[in-house]
């Protein structure tokens, strides 16, 4: 009889190893400033970069200004530490993040273009990639702000998607997690469960399972990214509404 490959869940580590730090941790961490506050904030900012290159380059600046704009917006809330000051009830770590960059382009920018940037601060990425990406974003939609949610939203999806890979690929279930990754992405399925099941040494019935066990999984690492970037659990429900929502 074929075994189920997800039969334990003894393989899945809690959600909070795989996640990045709350946000709430990170504003607080502000009051006791210390490397692992610092990485914590590295990490969330690292995650979301595109979302506001996107909505620089939507506004009309070329892709070198663009780059040049978050690279300067990322420098200065790193040296300003400005995360670590915000209100807790600025609630969505996107919308400080927006609001912030706003007033930096109105007021910092050109202060901190004319200077030397101390690169040890600045978020690295691949130019080329970021185009890569932005050109792919809808050319019906003009509004920067959409633009913006859109990026934001996908972010959020990659991420939760990444972890999810990472803990198959941990568990030694490449071959499962490739097999069954369509049913995350909206594909129908080239093969059935028993032909899937047939070349995987599972039975159609532990398909099925599995499949609902990677949704599962999905889901709660989803909740989890969400969680990361709301400073209030409540607002966890409100922001994976919004974020559908932006993406229907």
């Amino acid at each position: 009889m074929a075994s189920d490959p997800l039969d334990s869940r003894a393989d899945h580590a809690p959600i909070a190893v795989f996640a990045t730090t709350h946000w709430s941790v990170v504003l607080k961490a502000g009051e006791v400033p210390g490397d692992e506050s610092a990485r914590a904030l590295d990490s969330l900012c690292r995650g979301y970069w595109y979302p506001l290159y996107a909505y620089i380059r939507r506004l009309g600046h070329s892709p070198h200004d663009a780059q040049d704009l978050t690279q300067s917006y990322f420098a200065y809330l790193l040296e300003k530490r400005l995360l670590t000051k915000a209100d807790p009830e600025s609630g969505r770590f996107r919308s400080f993040l927006l609001g912030s960059l706003k007033h930096f382009m109105a007021n910092e920018w050109r202060k901190q273009h004319a200077q030397k940037r101390d690169s040890s601060q600045t978020i690295s990425f691949d130019a080329t990639d970021a185009e890569t990406r932005y050109a792919i974003e809808p050319i019906d939609e003009s509004n920067p702000q959409r633009i913006f949610e859109q990026a934001w939203a996908v972010a959020v999806l990659d991420q939760a998607m990444g972890l999810l890979e990472s803990e198959y690929n941990a568990s030694r279930k490449e071959a499962l997690f490739n097999q069954l990754i369509p049913c995350l992405q909206g594909d129908r399925l080239d093969s059935t469960y028993a032909e899937i099941g047939s070349r995987l040494g599972m039975s159609e019935g532990a398909v099925k399972v599995a499949v609902h066990r990677l949704r599962q999984r999905y889901r709660e690492l989803l909740r989890a990214c969400v969680a990361n970037t709301v400073a209030d659990p409540l607002d966890i429900d409100g922001e994976l509404q919004h974020l559908m929502a932006v993406l229907s």
